[in-house]
C-alpha cells in the first residue's frame, strides 16, 4: 500500500495568521484596558514589548491552561450560573502577572473581575471579526464588491 501525505500550506499559514491576529488583538485589548483603568499596569519602559509579551503569554495560557481549569470548574460554574467563569480569566491574568513580575501588574480583585468581563466582551467581538476575515468565502465575497 502506498500512502500519500499531503500538506496544505495555506491551512498552516491560515492558522499562523489567526494566532498572530489573536495575539495582536489581545495586545490591543490590554492596551485599551490599561489606559482606561488602573487595574492593569504595564511598566513604562519598553511599554509595547511588555504588552506584546503579556498578550503572547495570555494567548498560550488560553490554549493550554484555560481548558483544563474550565473542565475542573464546571460544577462551580454551574452552581454559580456562570459567574465563576471570569475567575478563570482572573487566574490567567494573575499567572501572567506572576511571570512578568513588576513589568505587568494586576491590582484588586473586584475591579479586576469587572475588567475581565470587559476583556471577555471585547475578545468576543474580536473573535467574530477574525473568523469573518479568515473565512475563505467571506474574503472572496468581499473582494468582489
Amino acid at each position: 500500500m502506498k500512502y500519500i501525505i499531503e500538506y496544505d500550506v495555506s491551512r498552516g499559514l491560515n492558522k499562523f495568521l489567526n494566532s498572530l491576529i489573536n495575539i495582536i488583538g489581545y495586545a490591543v485589548i490590554l492596551l485599551l484596558i490599561s489606559t482606561c483603568f488602573k487595574t492593569i499596569y504595564f511598566d513604562k519602559s519598553y511599554y509595547g514589548i511588555y504588552i506584546l509579551v503579556a498578550a503572547l503569554i495570555i494567548y498560550i495560557f488560553n490554549l493550554t491552561i484555560k481548558p483544563i481549569l474550565f473542565r475542573m470548574s464546571i460544577p462551580i460554574i454551574g452552581l454559580t450560573f456562570g459567574l465563576f467563569y471570569p475567575c478563570i480569566n482572573i487566574v490567567i491574568l494573575k499567572l501572567t502577572d506572576f511571570i512578568l513580575g513588576t513589568h505587568f501588574e494586576t491590582r484588586g480583585i473586584i475591579t479586576l473581575f469587572f475588567t475581565v468581563i470587559l476583556i471577555s466582551i471585547m475578545n468576543l467581538f474580536m473573535n467574530k471579526i477574525i473568523t469573518k476575515l479568515t473565512r475563505k468565502g467571506d474574503i472572496n465575497e468581499s473582494s468582489s464588491i
